[in-house]
């Protein structure tokens, strides 16, 4: 997966490669993982690319 989050400098992108039974599980494990790591609500996190692995 990857897309992009606010951060103060500006969108900051990333790609995350996780482990679920389905895309809806998926989005759900980056808005938690990216969410806690950067202190960032689902509003701000915009999940921009789904691909399986």
């Amino acid at each position: 997966m990857s897309g992009r989050f606010q951060s103060r400098d500006g969108d900051q992108p990333f790609t995350k490669d996780v482990d679920a039974e389905n895309e809806d599980l998926a989005r759900e494990r980056i808005y938690t993982t990216v969410g806690s790591q950067h202190n960032r609500k689902r509003t701000q996190i915009e999940i921009e690319e789904v691909s399986e692995a």
